[in-house]
This record gives structure tokens, sequence and C-alpha cells, in this order.
């Protein structure tokens, strides 16, 4: 079964099965670029539904759209919010047109899915028309950056929920590991002692550090341009009517929006778009260091710093038996330099900007979408697949601090900088241990007052007299 539509430019064939139309098939068939069409972002899909269901409300309330057709049109916008159709939305991620296509597949969606609800067939344009109802008042312009932001800001709740709970696991391992003694590094050489725990501690705190970054540049994503229409003119808009759909879209959401001072700078700015991928790259920069660390301190196992034990996942290697090796901060390591890549995508795009629209918002959407998206997964898998079941080799970590040369400063109020020097050098020259130099060879202090200043509390926390 088939229909036929047409458009200024001719006649389409569709399936009768679809709910797009003439103009969403001509975006598909036009753009074959990633491949993965919008339906990959349901968040988005619903967005859709939401400035959709707000514009059609106010232009009811301000009787420029028959009610029937309005509480049609609201219907329709109800079962995308609820998750129904998203395999309708067939267009790619990456178009031309500044995401016309994309708002188009939108409109004859819910178009064809008010002629049924109005006892209509698909195409009965006539009835409920894609331009003339769904898109009153409307532009992609506007509509298509509104639902974007939309979509943004319920992608980003789940992203930072994530990064929340990567937190917790980290200040979870820091209360199990905060007795392990081990050995700071600065220049991957040997520094003073610490914790494992505190070590894990610094690493939640730092994650926590992103949640609270993350959650102040969402608030830019609540200015919108809804109403704007094509330039900002509010052209083919009915009076008050961008006041009015920015109240609806806010109630019907929870979500407070805000209606942009100036529509018509708002239209083609792009800035919240750089700020947040900016927010994006710094996490990933943040997560490619935790990782590194990760897999330095658990290298080896008897070649290597061996201070940890990653889970175990899957055999590492297809020559050498028995090898294991850390899949999951590798893979995290990737995910990050993947978001760090799509930034500068976003900050090429956004400059790319002429006159009174950015038409580059499309990849925009792709690279955003496509770094929260892929983070929060690798995010997931960081906790559930690797720190959630990291263990401690304690006594290697003690042996290595009672064994390094680095606790000399802890010495240096007591001995000075020059002495523990000179100790530091026989010991490195002789492979004796500071304890045989300073409490058997040269005396400098007794044994008691060694176990006093070399005791765990005092290592990790030095208090000097």
């Amino acid at each position: 079964m088939a229909r036929i539509e047409k458009d200024f430019l001719g006649e389409k064939e569709l399936p009768d099965a679809a709910y797009y139309g003439v103009q969403t098939l001509r975006g598909q068939e036009n753009f074959h670029i990633t491949g993965i069409p919008m339906s990959a972002e349901p968040y988005f899909v619903k967005a859709f539904g939401y400035v959709k269901k707000a514009a059609a409300l106010a232009n009811r309330d301000l009787g420029v759209l028959d009610v029937r057709i309005a509480d049609a049109i609201v219907g329709a916008c109800d079962r995308l919010i609820a998750g129904e159709m998203c395999e309708q939305f067939v267009t790619d991620f990456i178009q031309g047109g500044a995401g016309t296509s994309t708002n188009m597949n939108a409109n004859e969606v819910i178009a064809n899915l008010a002629l049924e609800a109005l006892g209509h067939r698909k195409g009965e344009y006539q009835y409920v028309n894609p331009n003339d109802h769904v898109n009153y008042g409307q532009s992609t312009n506007d509509i298509y950056p509104t639902a974007f932001r939309l979509a943004l800001i319920l992608r980003l709740a789940s992203y930072m929920e994530a990064l929340s709970k990567l937190q917790d696991a980290f200040y979870t391992k820091s209360r199990e590991f905060q007795r392990v003694l081990k050995m700071g590094r600065t220049h991957l050489q040997d520094a003073v002692p610490m914790s494992l725990g505190q070590e894990f501690h610094g690493w939640g705190t730092t994650i926590g550090e992103e949640v609270s970054r993350i959650a102040e540049v969402r608030q830019l994503l609540h200015e919108i341009n809804l109403g704007a229409t094509a330039i900002g003119t509010s052209v083919t808009a009915a009076s008050g009517y961008p006041e009015l759909v920015t109240g609806h879209l806010s109630e019907l959401t929870g979500t407070r929006f805000i209606l942009a001072g100036d529509l018509v700078e708002a239209t083609s700015d792009t800035g919240a778009y750089v700020q947040l991928s900016g927010v994006l790259k710094r996490t990933s920069a943040k997560l490619t260091k935790i990782c590194n660390d990760l897999r330095l301190l658990a290298s080896g196992p008897r070649c290597g710093f061996n201070e940890i034990n990653l889970p175990q996942m899957q055999p590492g290697s297809s020559i050498m038996p028995g090898k294991v090796n850390p899949v999951i901060p590798e893979v995290v390591n990737q995910t990050s330099f993947l978001v760090i890549g799509l930034d500068l995508t976003v900050t090429l795009a956004a400059s790319a900007g002429q006159l009174q629209l950015n038409v580059m918002e499309p990849v925009i959407t792709f690279a955003l979408f496509t770094s929260i998206f892929t983070m929060e997964n690798a995010v997931n898998s960081l906790r559930v697949n690797c720190v959630q079941g990291i263990t401690a080799n304690v006594e290697h970590t003690r042996q290595m601090v009672l064994n390094s040369l680095g606790i000399i400063t802890v010495l240096k109020p007591a001995l000075g900088y020059k002495q523990c020097a000179e100790i530091a050098r026989e010991g490195y020259e002789t492979g004796k241990s500071l304890h045989d130099i300073v409490v058997r060879q040269r005396k400098l202090m007794t044994q008691e007052r060694w176990d006093e200043v070399f005791s765990f509390e005092n290592l990790i926390s030095p208090k000097f007299e």
C-alpha cells in the first residue's frame, strides 16, 4: 500500500504506513551522512512533541487556530511525548537547511496523527496541514533550537546522574582504602606518602566539580527564541504569541524557560552550545587523567606499580596467555578523545554562522548528543565494570613506602634539607634503607622516635614539632 503526496517540487510515493510525508522523504533521500536518524535520540523527538504542543495551545488560545484542529494536534503531540512514533523520525542528524527536514518530519508526523484522530486518512492535508496548522506561526529557526535545548536539558539530567554515581563509587572506595598506605608521586617519581583512600577521594571530588559545572551551563539552555520565527521579527506569529507559547512550554515541561530579550540575536547565537561543549571537554580531560592513573597504578602485575587490581573483564591478548588488559579505562579514554574532538566541531560550526541564522546547528546537535550519550555510557561502564571492583595490594604499597627514599622529606624539619639530601644520596648509591642510615648507622634518631615519625597517621597527615 502506498500514497502519493506532492509539494511545489513535485510528487513522491510514500508507504501508506509512513506517518511522515513528502518533505521528510526528500530530506531522507538528500542526506545520507551519518546513517543515524533523529529517532536515535528519543529526547529530541519528545522535545519536538512538547514544543509543537505548546505552539498549538498558544495559537488556540489566541484564536488563530481552530479549536478542533488544535486539540487534534495536541493529542498527536501527547503521543510523541509518551515515546510513541519514534521510528517515524527518519531524517539524518546532519543535514542542510538548518534542520528544516527535521522540523517538517515532526510537522508531518503530527499532522497525520491528527488526521487519523479526526477520522481522515494520512495525507489529507486539506483538513490538517503540516505547514499551515502544525507549523502555524513558527519557523524551523525557532522551533528546532528550542526543541534542541529542551532535549539537551532532558539528556543532561541522566548524564549528571551517571557522574554523581561515579563520584559516589570513588568515595565508597575512598572509605574502603582509607588506611592503605602508599607513595604519592610527582613527575612519576617518589614524592611523599599518602593513603590510597585520599587518592580515590580526590577523584571523587574532581568528578563532583563537573556535576556542578554542568548544572551551571545547563541554565544557559533555558533561554529560548520561541516565537522569533524566521529571523527574530516574529513574522507570521500572532501578537503576544512568543510570551504565551514560552509560558505554555514551561508549564508543560516543568522547566522554567525564559524568552530571549533580543530575538534577532538569539536566533543566530549558538554560544550556549560552545559553553556546554567546553564543559563536556573539561570532564573528558579529567576522566582521561583518572583513567591514566588507574592504568598506571594497576600496571604489572609483577613488573609495574601493582598497587591496585582492576576487575578482570576479558583475555588481553591473542598471543600472550594469561594476559589481562585494563580495557575499561582504555575505552573511557577513547570516548574522552572523541568528545574532545567533537568540541572542535561545535566550535567551528558555531563560528560559521552568517547574518541572521547559523545554518550549521544540525552538526552541533549531532556533536553534542553524541558527546553526552557516549560519555554517559562510558561513565556508567567505568563505575560498574571497573571502580566498584577495584582491590588494593595493601602490603605491597606499604613496603614500597618504607623502602622509598622519598620519605626522607618527613625528616627535613628535624635534620635539615642538606643533611637529608646527603642521606638520600647515600641510600641511592648504596641501596641502604633510610632506616639503616638514620637509626642504625648515623644514630640521628632513636627507634622509638622513628616509629612515631613514620606511623601511618603521621605519614598521611604529618605533624612537625
